[in-house]
């Protein structure tokens, strides 16, 4: 699979590794782009010059950036996202960390809004970078919540997902990302308030399996 992830952050890079490792084509890019080189050569990737050059042919693109660059890539992007699955790992948090941006809606809806001719899957907002490398924990995988209105884009993002380690769970439509990005801002609120390591994740545990 082929797949450009935007953002040369501690999100960029760890998912770049963990797909590179994983065996998939990565090409990484940023606004920086000595950043963007620097992140890629570390993750085994490619870098690209550019955002616009980073999504050209690309499977996936995933974008691994601060929620308020968004709509900026966006509209750098244009029509080079049309027909692509565009994969949100954003969390709309304020700038002091205490709630979010958004009210009734996600961050991954509105970006559906400004992309009508993509497929927004809200995925991978909910692990942190660090666990990318690592998604096991006491033997078993960490859990993968993916939301999207797009059966075929949610299904691409989920197989990039198991090959990664973590195990799927169909969180529903876009509608759902609400939920995810709430769970995520309880993962960091937790994480910073008590002063925890930032490795924490969510499981799911009891009976899943169909009656």
């Amino acid at each position: 699979m082929k797949i450009a992830i935007i953002g040369a952050g501690n999100v960029g890079g760890g998912l770049a590794t963990a797909a590179t490792k994983a065996g998939h084509d990565v090409v990484l890019s940023a606004g920086d782009a000595a950043a963007a080189r620097t992140t890629a050569d570390a993750a085994g990737a490619a870098a690209a010059t550019s955002n616009v050059e980073a999504v050209q042919g690309a499977d996936l693109v995933v974008l691994a950036v601060p929620n308020g660059a968004v709509a900026g890539i966006v509209t750098e992007l244009g029509d080079a996202l049309n027909g692509k699955t565009v994969v949100d790992v954003t969390n709309p948090l304020t700038d002091d960390y205490s709630g979010l941006t958004t009210s009734g809606v996600s961050a991954a809806e509105l970006l559906q809004q400004q992309v009508p001719s993509a497929s927004v899957v809200k995925a991978f907002n909910t692990i942190f970078a660090a666990r990318h490398s690592n998604p096991t924990e006491g033997g078993q995988p960490l859990d993968a919540f993916i939301a999207a209105d797009d059966d075929v884009a949610k299904q691409a993002v989920s197989t990039l997902a198991e090959s990664l380690g973590y195990r799927v769970i169909d969180a529903g439509g876009l509608r759902m990302a609400r939920s995810l990005e709430e769970m995520a801002f309880l993962n960091i609120s937790l994480n910073a308030t008590n002063g925890w390591a930032w490795q924490s994740g969510w499981k799911l545990v009891g009976p899943t399996a169909g009656a």
